[in-house]
């Protein structure tokens, strides 16, 4: 318990600082030209740390709630903050390691132009795109969470992948400019195919998660035994 408790404390911290650290833009003109069409969160990489951010902060308030009330489980908060990692923050911070190292392998000017080096140091790189995974998975392995029913948790996956995939269309509607360099190489069957197969590698992703923590907590009853 207090292991997690130290764990959920610092993982937010962390995601503290990188959050603050992509809004501190000082000087670094690149920076600010690059997010002069839709802000920082035109970018799922960020908007992933902005719910990783969320979520731990969700986390902690729940570790804090069952000290004081003495409490294995508070029931709302709990069930905010697994709704909040199981369709959400196991999946995207998945998902941007996956699809984001693929592209960057296959051809980096597609997602992240060497130009934008100097305005993203290579630790900030690799904290944004390649951090997030494990530390997700440490979170499956130190804190059971419930799944919802798998059709409640795919709508929600659902509804945050319209709504990005909504955001980034409506930003090039207005500005001529894709959020990603990749976009602007695919035709409207390309786009089409390219948002399908990702929401696709999503579910898969929920899915996944879904068996990891089955594998390590047992079912849902098992579950409840545990926190009660």
């Amino acid at each position: 318990m207090t292991s997690t408790c130290i764990y959920h404390f610092l993982v937010l911290s962390w995601y503290i600082f990188l959050n603050y650290n992509i809004l501190e833009e000082g000087e670094n003109q690149q920076k600010s030209r690059l997010f002069q069409n839709g802000g920082p969160w035109k970018f799922l990489t960020l908007v992933n740390l902005l719910l990783q951010a969320i979520f731990y902060g969700v986390a902690c308030l729940e570790d804090v709630l069952k000290r004081i009330q003495r409490k294995k489980s508070i029931k709302f908060v709990t069930a905010f903050r697994d709704l909040l990692f199981t369709p959400l923050a196991f999946p995207m911070s998945t998902f941007v390691l996956l699809s984001f190292w693929a592209l960057f392998l296959y051809d980096r000017e597609l997602v992240f132009p060497e130009a934008l080096d100097d305005a993203f140091p290579k630790w900030y790189l690799h904290a944004s795109h390649t951090v997030i995974f494990p530390l997700s998975l440490t979170e499956v392995i130190l804190s059971p969470h419930c799944y919802p029913r798998r059709k409640i948790g795919l709508t929600i996956l659902a509804a945050f992948s319209i709504a990005y995939i909504s955001r980034v269309l409506w930003i090039y509607s207005e500005t001529g400019t894709w959020v990603y360099p990749v976009f602007g190489k695919l035709s409207p069957v390309g786009l089409a195919v390219f948002f399908s197969l990702s929401f696709l590698l999503t579910v898969g992703i929920y899915l996944l998660g879904e068996r990891l923590n089955h594998w390590k907590w047992g079912d849902k009853k098992q579950l409840m035994e545990k926190r009660n």
